[in-house]
């Protein structure tokens, strides 16, 4: 029997249908507010675009894009300039976006659950490859540019 994918996309699927589960099970907490699809749509239209970014600066550097996998170049370049995880603040976009769309508060404690639980099964991981690899350029690099935004 094969084991359960333990992936970053695989926690997002989890956390959106958490959120949903909470707009479900708690609808007199949902609210509707002026411009709340557009802010939605706008959080997850920065998220795709984001993450296309993100990604298509690994490929150039010819790195790989999964978690626990051995990097072959530090990619400080493009959106990692701004930040050392974009496609974990991208993924991050999304469920605030999924959130806002539902409409329901509660939704919003899920995001820095998400964020701390990402942390700590990948983002502290990947960091100490990253810092065994390239030893001061990511030192470097980790001091201009924050984990997150």
């Amino acid at each position: 029997m094969k084991k359960w994918v333990d992936l970053p996309p695989v926690w997002l699927l989890f956390f959106l249908i958490l959120a949903w589960g909470l707009a479900r099970l708690l609808p007199q907490w949902n609210v509707a507010f002026g411009g709340q699809g557009w802010l939605a749509a706008g959080l997850a239209a920065a998220g795709v675009a984001l993450f296309a970014l993100a990604v298509r600066e690994m490929f150039r550097a010819r790195t790989t894009v999964m978690p626990r996998e051995r990097p072959s170049a530090l990619v400080s370049t493009g959106v990692f300039r701004l930040s050392r995880n974009p496609i974990y603040l991208a993924d991050t976009l999304l469920l605030l976006a999924w959130v806002i769309w539902l409409g329901n508060p509660a939704g919003l404690l899920l995001v820095p659950l998400f964020m701390r639980l990402i942390a700590r099964r990948f983002i502290e991981g990947e960091e100490a490859a990253l810092r065994a690899e390239f030893g001061e350029a990511f030192e470097a690099w980790a001091r201009r540019t924050r984990r997150w935004i």
